[in-house]
């Protein structure tokens, strides 16, 4: 009975034609047409960001994840060995909203890394002394020395971030963090730091989620603070906050790059592919050191 229900199937094929393919796959094939397309058109990239849309319908699976992570970290090693060999200064900035992504990525640039050459920087509330000072003055503090790579676990944009929203400092004291925060980078800049300012974007929905997982993960409890809290209800004051910043500290000395967070995955790998496409180093591998998906990076 079953050999006939399948000599049945094979003759509703006529003689030399293809079977149609699985609707499963026929649909992965043509989300992966229609996502070509949209890296060659540039206002469909420039709406990507400006919307806040997100291009991908399902996560980026495990094994191709493990593959390209494995193969980046590896450039990054390659990396340190220049940095060190030649004294080069590199500063990473990871900003972005809440639950966003920027602790993953921030570890997985560490994971091989050797910490006598690198480390990272996650500076708490000011105390009492540090208050008295030049707002800048703890951060430059941390810059880094010849040799060295240092990444900053949020950083002086606070000021331009949760202290403007959430009123911790007052007008004259932000408007003169706007003026003063580019001149500064660019005097980096002109000393041979080289200076990479990440933002991480996520979806307000996948924001929402990811602070119930903190809440009911006893594991991941002690990530949710109040004001993880108050920037979800804030959402709107925070992205006026951001595009100010923008508007006023992305400079061709220290321009923002923004990495869509919302699929974690991607946007670890596409931190990494951006940060080490950018330098140019001994022994660069360039299959791996690849130019970043411009579905996920992009610049304002």
């Amino acid at each position: 009975m079953a050999g006939a229900k399948t000599r049945k199937a094979k003759a509703a094929v006529p003689p030399g034609a293809e079977p149609e393919p699985n609707p499963g796959v026929r649909a992965a094939a043509e989300a992966r047409h229609h996502q070509a397309e949209m890296r060659h058109d540039p206002a469909v990239l420039r709406h990507l960001f400006e919307s806040g849309d997100f291009p991908y319908k399902t996560p980026m699976e495990r094994e191709s994840y493990d593959r390209h992570k494995r193969a980046l970290q590896v450039e990054l090693l390659k990396i340190q060995r220049w940095v060190k060999e030649t004294g080069q200064r590199i500063v990473i900035v990871f900003e972005g909203r809440d639950a966003a992504g920027k602790g993953g990525a921030i570890r997985r640039f560490m994971e091989h890394t050797n910490p006598r050459g690198a480390r990272v920087v996650a500076l708490g509330k000011p105390n009492d002394e540090e208050r008295g000072q030049w707002y800048f003055q703890r951060y430059i503090a941390e810059l880094p020395t010849r040799g060295e790579i240092v990444l900053f676990d949020r950083s002086w944009y606070n000021r331009a971030g949760v202290e403007r929203v959430m009123g911790f400092c007052d007008e004259e004291e932000y408007r003169e963090f706007l003026r003063e925060a580019p001149e500064l980078e660019r005097m980096w800049a002109r000393s041979g730091i080289r200076l990479f300012k990440y933002w991480f974007s996520v979806s307000r929905e996948e924001q929402a989620k990811r602070l119930r997982g903190r809440e009911r993960n006893p594991l991941k409890r002690w990530k949710l603070s109040p004001m993880d809290r108050e920037s979800a209800i804030r959402w709107d004051a925070y992205t006026e906050a951001k595009e100010a910043m923008f508007f006023h500290t992305h400079t061709a000395d220290a321009p923002w790059t923004i990495i869509k967070g919302s699929d974690k995955k991607r946007a670890r790998i596409n931190v990494l592919r951006h940060f080490v496409s950018s330098l140019d180093y001994p022994g660069k591998d360039r299959r791996a050191a690849k130019k970043p998906d411009p579905l996920i990076v992009g610049s304002w």
